[in-house]
């Protein structure tokens, strides 16, 4: 079986691997950050979250070139799990291997592809047949893999858990090459008006067909029994409300008859495949849950595939208020709306945030920040500075 297998690890036969190829005769490249957080110290059980396109292969490719330049290359194993029917043959393999090499780096890509993927590992962790190994494990389905992590308590290790997201703004024209910004802002400005366009994904930068990134998010919706049909229902109805507060009810019944629980169902499976995020409403330390709630896209060239493929486009102010919401999600790990005589789009961590662009103009308390379409680039900038 491990000679089947081969052919995923080129470093064992000293050739290149696929991915690393095309890495490197991509016109914008980049080494992810993340890769140097992943402990490579055994015993370790590593996860790595994060949607799809976003480069979790291609960072774990990379960091398997820089590895085997410091252990054997036939140390370090990797699977795509798409290709196991089940977890009982991923597991063999693995005890297969464990007989050749006493002291593996295993790379387990894509996971949540492979129902109860966890009877692969966790028996062999309670065995202590693992106890020299450090194990990677990647993952589309935040809820799904985080979920089946609580089935690890104190099998970890030294083992990290890392989110891989779309680049934010400031990660976006650096990769074009402007490290200074503010002495050359003006095209930083023009590379604004592209990322609104195409995104932080790796693919869309660099030329991939939108449609094959479009694809792969259908493949997902597929693959966990969603319906198409309802998901573009799902979708046009969001681009109908966004980027105002709403609720389940209410986007259900801009369907043509799906309920609540159903609308629900698809907006939370989105949620966890990171295309979608909620603000919840907070009233001073009070968070109320089942009230209307904000949802925003993690990224804006999600937003223009899914509106593209539900045939709605939203208001313009949708754009810009969603790449707001994320940059500051991202940075603080929370983010709330408030409303009552008026209305703030966005607060995390004390800071008060209204995106003006296509709205509007009303008076705001003193210490809301108020960002016209101009402000946008330099606040995302800055936020990270």
């Amino acid at each position: 079986m491990l000679g089947e297998i081969a052919k995923f690890n080129p470093w064992w036969e000293d050739r290149e691997d696929y991915h690393i190829k095309l890495w490197r005769s991509q016109r914008y490249r980049w080494r992810p950050n993340w890769i140097d957080e992943l402990s490579l110290e055994p015993f370790s059980l590593n996860f790595v979250l994060g949607p799809r396109q976003v480069g979790k292969t291609t960072g774990i490719k990379i960091l398997i070139s820089e590895l085997i330049k410091k252990v054997e290359p036939e140390r370090v194993l990797y699977l795509n799990c798409e290709i196991f029917p089940d977890f009982i043959t991923l597991r063999k393999l693995i005890e297969k291997f464990l007989k050749e090499e006493k002291e593996p780096f295993i790379f387990l890509d894509e996971i949540t592809s492979l129902r109860e993927w966890w009877k692969a590992l966790k028996p062999l962790i309670d065995a202590g047949e693992l106890e020299n190994a450090v194990i990677t494990v990647t993952g589309s389905s935040a809820l799904k893999v985080r979920r089946d992590m609580e089935l690890f308590p104190g099998r970890r290790g030294k083992g990290k858990t890392l989110e891989v997201l779309p680049l934010s703004f400031r990660e976006f024209f650096e990769v074009y090459g402007i490290k200074k910004w503010k002495l050359r802002y003006d095209e930083v400005l023009e590379l604004f008006d592209k990322y609104l366009e195409l995104g932080g994904f790796p693919g869309s930068i660099n030329g991939m067909p939108v449609d094959d990134i479009l694809g792969s998010y259908v493949g997902e919706f597929v693959r966990f029994d969603k319906s198409l049909e309802i998901m573009k229902e799902v979708f046009s109805s969001l681009m109908l409300t966004i980027p105002s507060a709403t609720s389940f009810r209410s986007l259900a019944e801009k369907t043509s008859g799906y309920s609540y629980k159903v609308v629900q169902d698809y907006l939370e499976f989105l949620r966890d495949l990171y295309v979608l995020e909620f603000a919840y409403l907070k009233k001073g330390s009070r968070v109320l849950y089942k009230r209307e709630k904000k949802i925003f896209f993690r990224d804006p060239l999600l937003l223009r595939l899914f509106s593209l493929w539900s045939g709605t486009k939203p208001v313009e102010s949708a754009i810009y208020e969603n790449i707001v919401q994320e940059h500051l999600y991202r940075k603080f790990g929370e983010i709330y709306y408030y409303r009552d005589r008026y209305e703030i789009d966005a607060i995390a961590d004390g800071l008060r945030v209204e995106v003006k662009a296509g709205k509007a103009h009303r008076k705001y308390p003193r210490n809301t920040v108020v960002l016209e379409k101009e402000d946008i680039p330099r606040f995302l900038i800055e936020l990270f500075s």
